[in-house]
């Protein structure tokens, strides 16, 4: 049985005249942890961004090529349809401000039009948060505002907002670049945990942190695939010279 959740082909990605992403062909296989990584402005977030269409939320952006989940074509599917099945977490935790975990937790239903009874609802809010290894310290203060939360609890919450609606795909944009350590560590002890549920797929730049959660490693550089494959073998043995060179910090 083919294990390919996501198949990229040839796929590119421009903002008005300049390609960001170039000729990117890719199998992504199903619960695994997927990093992308590069130097800054590489093309790496175009390309995540590409994989639930927001990218083309941006004026003058347009693609060529194709994508498949589960050997469905995206560029087919209804966008909304589409990031119900590919969820999404930012670079900076940004629950709902006005709604409270509990909202936050099934926005998605709700602004959706999503009719749930209240049983529904507090299944899912708490299968989620226990998911995003986060309902222990919310449990009793649920109706209170999202942004009440420390920065490592608001992400954990917005990772249970990205579980909530049961993604096949779940995209992380540099979920750990604006927390501590100690939330870092919390968050990445949390991918390695759901990757039984979800495949995910991770955009960083911290080299250190992409070998320690993920099974592949993708390394873009100037909207290029330069290499791709198991993540403990592309940091030991890389094959392109590229990929040497940036694991080793000559340039990024």
């Amino acid at each position: 049985m083919d294990n390919t959740v996501l198949k990229i082909e040839e796929f590119y990605a421009s903002y008005g005249d300049g390609d960001m992403v170039k000729n990117i062909s890719l199998d992504i296989e199903r619960n695994k942890v997927h990093a992308i990584m590069g130097p800054s402005g590489c093309g790496k977030t175009t390309f995540m961004r590409c994989i639930n269409r927001m990218h083309e939320l941006t004026p003058n952006s347009s693609v060529k090529g194709k994508m498949f989940l589960n050997g469905f074509d995206i560029y087919q599917m209804n966008p909304i349809d589409l990031r119900r099945k590919i969820g999404m977490v930012f670079q900076r935790p940004n629950p709902f401000p006005t709604m409270s975990i509990y909202d936050n937790v099934i926005s998605g239903y709700i602004l959706n039009g999503i009719r749930l009874s209240k049983q529904e609802k507090d299944n899912i809010v708490e299968t989620s948060l226990k998911n995003a290894a986060i309902w222990d310290e919310v449990k009793d203060v649920l109706h209170r505002k999202g942004t009440f939360l420390s920065g490592g609890q608001q992400q954990r919450l917005c990772i249970a907002r990205g579980l909530a609606m049961k993604p096949d795909v779940l995209l992380l944009d540099e979920p750990t670049s604006a927390l501590d350590p100690k939330a870092t560590a919390k968050i990445e002890e949390l991918m390695i945990e759901l990757k039984g549920k979800v495949t995910i797929i991770l955009v960083t730049h911290n080299i250190a942190q992409a070998a320690r959660v993920s099974d592949y490693t993708a390394f873009i550089y100037l909207g290029e695939l330069i290499e791709y494959g198991p993540s403990d073998k592309l940091f030991t043995v890389p094959k392109d010279k590229r990929t040497e060179e940036y694991l080793t910090g000559k340039f990024g």
